[in-house]
């Protein structure tokens, strides 16, 4: 008896009544003409979704890709081109990417876990998580190396983006700490007073965002081309 009540009558008119408001709402379309009604609808209805599909593919897929370039070329063109750095004709790198320097003349990157390291079709991290023995050891050796290599007492604190790569591996820069801690070995191996490497690292340091957000940091690639007087 409870599965009768549910074909109610009274409810079966009510569809009956939306069916036919929904014929009207067509102007009329179906009414009367059986499947040829409802052909012409279902045509109509796809003929705009095309229409509408197009319309959004050329303005997407075409004018707006085409605005952009045109604006980026236009006011951003160093920018729009992935910022490079060329020296007499020679693509030398990005002011964006970090570089693998290890001869003691030039100021050292922060390391690298993209593919080999400094793999710019690599970009990434290790994935390695603060309790994984490998990224202690690795960052406990780093630090010994970087003590040695720069001439610092063994309690020297060592600043923390020179151990610890980025999570793209390819930061291009490096804290102000880090930039004065290697300055004494950059200026040994080039023969230079430590205040002239001083004023190359003030050259190259660029301040926070917006004057707030981040610290201020130094581009490891344009200080370094700087001292090789390829800038």
């Amino acid at each position: 008896m409870r599965i009768l009540k549910l074909w109610n009558p009274a409810a079966c008119s009510v569809f009956t009544h939306l069916h036919s408001i929904a014929t009207q709402s067509r102007g009329g379309e179906g009414k009367g003409e059986g499947v040829g009604g409802n052909m012409k609808y279902l045509i109509k209805e796809l003929r705009i979704s095309l229409m509408v599909t197009l319309s959004l593919v050329i303005l997407l897929c075409g004018i707006y890709p085409l605005l952009v370039w045109i604006v980026g070329q236009g006011l951003f063109t160093a920018e729009s081109n992935g910022s490079l750095l060329v020296h007499k004709s020679t693509i030398v790198g990005s002011n964006l990417l970090s570089q693998g320097f290890t001869d003691p003349k030039y100021f050292h990157p922060r390391p690298s876990a993209a593919g080999q390291g400094y793999d710019a079709a690599c970009s990434g991290g290790s994935n390695l998580g603060p309790t994984s023995k490998k990224l202690v050891d690795g960052v406990r050796q780093r630090v010994v190396a970087y003590r040695a290599e720069n001439h610092l007492a063994p309690d020297t604190p060592v600043p923390a983006d020179a151990v610890t790569a980025s999570a793209s591996g390819l930061d291009p820069h490096i804290s102000m700490k880090n930039a004065l801690l290697q300055a004494r070995r950059v200026a040994k191996a080039r023969s230079l007073t430590v205040e002239l490497v001083m004023e190359k690292i003030d050259v190259h340091t660029e301040g926070r965002n917006l004057g707030i957000l981040g610290e201020p940091r130094v581009n490891v690639l344009m200080l370094n081309l700087d001292l090789d007087g390829k800038l």
